[in-house]
């Protein structure tokens, strides 16, 4: 029996952050989504994506009686525990489709389209919204910094806080082993504020939850920094962040502005580099829909939704609601257009070569102890020939 995590039908308005992973890899708050349903369920948790991804997760074990959960769905308290009592054959769905179900082992493929139709019984669920657009992970990323922190530090001591550093409602602050911090502020009146493992706050730095700092990642000397932001691991920060998330492996590192934005893995913004987060008319954002080729209305709040591999150049100016691609050298004079493609270089529809993008990727893992894999190398290269 295990716990499948499968992507929805309506994956591909998470584009360009679903164009190369699953969207159980997404992290927001303190965890990806795969991590805080291995830490709600107790169990190992499987991945079931679209076909070109699958190469990416271990093998979906063979048929069995086993759990299918939406990862586009929030848990609640009130949902896991109506998981937890699903029988084989049961399926909770609620008006936008299955939000979960145990399967009875009768069936070999899984259908995110047709997921109702492999259930056998089918109970009404109130519980879970669903993620359905990329901004709406930074819009949540208050709320679940907020429960994460309760379900990852319940039971637990953190590290003592150095002496040198100034705190306020020290109670809202958790440190892991290994972290190192001295000379900064840490203000968690406003909410919790979590250093993972080996993670470092240099001195000058100053901090208001709720926040997240990922293992090994670093926020440099000076450092300002709002709620709710996440910077997930081996990430660097500097200057000024407000309300963002960088997934993972990515440098926001220099002083410049970043807010109220979703940034993926291996990202990278040069020095000076700022983002609009506000129309000047102070008016509603629409930002595009890459996966569907249309604009939404997000709010009076939105400033970039940046893929995973894409760097901007130094001093480079992102206009409100921008949607940069996957895998993108970004650069152009003054400010920058609010839609770029996935494999550009720079802003004048050229387009990157595709074995020198893979290169450079592999010059920034490098930097950080990693390296391409193989399967990473398939996704990308079907992902740039589908796009010609």
């Amino acid at each position: 029996m295990a716990i499948i995590l499968f992507d929805n039908n309506h994956r591909d308005r998470l584009s360009p952050l679903s164009l190369n992973k699953a969207i159980a890899d997404f992290r927001f708050g303190i965890l990806t989504i795969r991590e805080r349903w291995e830490w709600l369920l107790q169990d190992t948790v499987f991945v079931h994506t679209a076909g070109y991804l699958q190469g990416l997760y271990p093998a979906v074990p063979e048929p069995d009686v086993h759990t299918w959960v939406d990862a586009a769905v929030i848990p609640t308290t009130h949902l896991v525990e109506a998981i937890r009592q699903l029988k084989p054959g049961q399926a909770l769905v609620a008006g936008d489709g299955l939000v979960a179900g145990k399967s009875t082992g009768a069936f070999t493929a899984f259908n995110p389209a047709e997921a109702a139709s492999f259930f056998a019984e089918i109970l009404s669920s109130d519980g879970g919204s669903r993620i359905e657009y990329p901004w709406e992970l930074m819009q949540l990323n208050e709320s679940m910094i907020r429960e994460d922190f309760k379900l990852v530090t319940n039971g637990r001591t953190s590290q003592p806080i150095p002496p040198s550093v100034q705190v306020v409602q020290r109670e809202n602050i958790f440190i892991e082993e290994g972290a190192k911090l001295e000379c900064c502020i840490l203000n968690a009146s406003t909410g919790p504020i979590y250093i993972g493992k080996h993670a470092e706050i240099m001195e000058g730095t100053a901090v208001r939850g709720p926040f997240v700092l990922g293992n090994h990642s670093v926020l440099k000397m000076n450092s300002r920094v709002y709620g709710a932001t996440t910077l997930g691991p081996y990430c660097m920060g500097g200057g000024e962040i407000k309300n963002s998330i960088l997934m993972g492996y990515s440098n926001k590192a220099h002083d410049g502005y970043l807010g109220d934005s979703v940034v993926g893995e291996w990202c990278n913004f040069g020095a000076g580099s700022s983002n609009s987060n506000l129309k000047n008319s102070a008016g509603d954002i629409k930002v595009w829909v890459m996966g569907e080729g249309e604009s939404v209305v997000v709010g009076q709040k939105c400033g970039v939704i940046m893929g995973d591999y894409s760097r901007l150049a130094i001093n480079s100016s992102v206009n409100t609601g921008s949607v940069i691609g996957l895998c993108c050298n970004v650069f152009g004079a003054g400010l920058l257009p609010r839609i770029i493609t996935s494999f550009s270089w720079g802003t004048e529809g050229k387009k990157y070569n595709i074995e020198a993008a893979i290169n450079d990727i592999n010059n920034w893992k490098y930097m950080k102890g990693k390296k391409i894999s193989d399967a990473e190398i398939h996704v990308l290269k079907h992902i740039f020939h589908s796009s010609l």
